[in-house]
């Protein structure tokens, strides 16, 4: 089977299919042909993204009315373990139970509704997720790049990266950016577009470069990062359905995940350089074409002694708070070190703990471990102090050098002009601000109105009564996953609803829980960076417009489509040919799964 299937000619006609699809019939120099051109030029014809947001939470409130109304209700079914059917061609009927839960829309426009609307639209903008970690973390890049310090530092960056190497550099940072949550969402983007403006290059493709990256990277990555424990223990509560001792390991799709990075790094270079800026190349800078180079932008890019005597002792500064923080999370007893204590049940071995605050008299929680006056319990999380502190190590990796560098470049003589350099970049956040406002009202109105979990289950139901083999369910998963991931952002809320339904579904079918949670993750991955749900394509759409002002929501999701065209086509085809062979997908990361006698 796997002797049918052609990697490189499936490349190949990828990439003419993209590129038929940017050019047009009439004008091959035309940029704004073809499907992508009439998507961008739809979208940037729609109303401000914050209006969108708004339009979007008004017609939830009338979908959860219609909804409540109508009498529309969703049972919650599993998979009933105890029958299995078998048929024939590798496929398979599931029997499905009732438990007695019900789903049923939340009508808003009631009497207690309209209160809570109005009552949590303050909580709903404050907890907005992306909106702290912009605030907080692009203060200290403000800094940074309002007194020269990171100008400065791309500056030499270009110096020592080959221009050739800048793209797939780029799409890696991005990938490797997810050990740090999603901060690589925020860090990232505005830099890379930044180098690309600097060699002449379409900035946009930069950012595009670096965002698809980003989104890739929560199913690709050299090492484990802090999402792997909670997808793990999701994971786990689906597979205990069927097999109460079942167990997912938080390390079970690493070896997947490593040459998930290799292959997204190659396949992003591919689409930006390839795809991606040829589309590009004759647009105008402003609505995200290439900035050209003159004679006095090659002079400004260069380092004078001065920026170059400030860089030295600026940079020094920053690897000194790249030190401290790498020490301070791996020196024992520091405050970002995982507290780690010998096992209750196996001498001699170290486990990860958390502490706990327990009131005198009060009951200890279960699985306690008591070490001396402190209580700690066994911790679901690998990196559970850093990861948590990360985006105010940000703010302070990058403010310290920055102002050193602003006082030795004497753009700072006092804390009043710190003082003024914060409130500047707190203002070039405006715009995120106020998008921040309505996407904050849109996301919570969803989850409250009940309609997310409703068409999860709806969805997954009749999956299960499709009875496709394995490679086509595994497939007509990822789709599903591509699908629902435009309705509801947020990978873990999904994967909470998901986990339930669809692990025990699939072990029915001899498919592993860490094949479907690694299934699960191509389909959310590649569609994070085109789905207007995804809370921080805001912030993205924001750093767009500072490069390309007259581009739109159509333009980002126009540019970044054929990443996502092109990554779940090869990430799909990687995982089945994956399956066919028979390769563990990681530390215990079994592909089958046999149902217990």
């Amino acid at each position: 089977m796997q002797s049918r299937i052609d990697l490189g000619d499936c490349l190949g006609r990828i990439q003419c299919l993209i590129t038929m699809a940017n050019s047009d019939t009439s004008n091959a120099a035309n940029t704004n042909g073809g499907w992508l051109g009439w998507i961008e030029r739809v979208g940037n014809r729609l109303p401000d993204p914050a209006t969108l947001f708004l339009i979007g939470t008004v017609l939830v409130v009338i979908a959860s009315a219609v909804a409540a109304k109508s009498g529309w209700i969703v049972e919650e079914r599993l998979p009933d373990h105890s029958v299995l059917n078998e048929q024939s061609g590798g496929s398979s009927q599931i029997k499905w139970v009732e438990t007695g839960r019900i789903f049923e829309a939340k009508n808003i426009l009631t009497r207690d509704g309209l209160f809570w609307a109005i009552s949590s639209m303050v909580k709903n903008f404050i907890n907005f997720a992306p909106l702290g970690i912009v605030l907080v973390g692009m203060l200290g890049i403000g800094i940074a790049e309002r007194t020269g310090f990171i100008g400065s530092a791309l500056k030499a960056m270009l110096m020592i990266v080959p221009k050739k190497l800048l793209t797939p550099s780029m799409v890696f940072l991005g990938i490797m950016s997810s050990m740090t949550s999603d901060a690589g969402y925020i860090i990232l983007p505005p830099l890379a577009a930044a180098l690309y403006k600097a060699i002449g290059r379409a900035p946009l493709a930069g950012l595009a470069a670096v965002f698809a990256g980003v989104a890739a990277g929560f199913n690709a990555n050299l090492a484990i990062t802090s999402l792997e424990p909670m997808l793990s223990e999701l994971a786990t509560k689906g597979a205990q359905v069927i097999d109460p001792s079942y167990e997912v390991n938080p390390a079970c799709n690493w070896w997947f995940m490593i040459v998930s990075t290799f292959v997204m790094t190659g396949l992003g270079w591919f689409v930006a350089d390839v795809i991606v800026e040829k589309r590009l190349a004759n647009k105008a800078p402003e609505e995200g074409g290439p900035s050209p180079i003159d004679v006095s932008d090659l002079e400004v890019q260069k380092l004078t002694s001065n920026d170059k005597h400030a860089l030295k002792i600026a940079g020094v500064v920053f690897a000194v708070a790249i030190t401290a923080v790498i020490a301070l999370v791996n020196i024992p007893g520091s405050p970002l070190y995982t507290y780690q204590v010998e096992s209750p049940h196996k001498a001699g071995q170290m486990i990860t703990v958390e502490l706990v605050e327990v009131e005198k008299g009060d009951a200890l929680p279960e699985a306690a471990i008591e070490e001396g006056d402190k209580v700690f319990v066994p911790s679901k999380n690998i990196f559970p102090r850093w990861v948590k502190a990360i985006v105010p190590l940000v703010l302070i990796v990058f403010i310290i050098p920055g102002i050193v560098y602003g006082v030795l470049q004497k753009k700072i003589h006092s804390d009043r002009d710190v003082a003024k350099l914060l409130t500047d970049s707190m203002a070039g956040m405006a715009p995120i601000i106020v998008m921040a406002f309505f996407a904050g009202q849109f996301v919570e109105h969803f989850k409250y109105s009940g309609l997310d979990k409703m068409l999860a289950m709806t969805g997954g139901q009749a999956l299960g009564r499709a009875a496709l083999p394995t490679s086509l369910l595994i497939v007509a998963f990822i789709l599903m996953t591509m699908c629902f991931n435009m309705f509801v952002g947020s990978m873990s809320a999904k994967y909470t609803i998901f986990a339930p339904i669809f692990i025990p579904m699939f072990m029915m079918v001899n498919i592993s829980p860490e094949l479907t949670q690694c299934a699960y993750r191509i389909g959310d991955s590649v569609t994070n960076c085109i789905t207007p749900l995804n809370p921080y394509m805001v912030i993205l759409l924001a750093f767009m417009k500072n490069i390309a002002p007259k581009g739109g929501m159509g333009t980002l999701i126009s540019t970044m489509l054929p990443f996502t065209i092109v990554f779940s086509i090869v990430w799909t085809l990687l995982l089945l040919v994956w399956f066919w062979l028979g390769i563990p997908l990681g530390l215990d990361g079994h592909l089958n799964y046999s149902l217990p006698n």
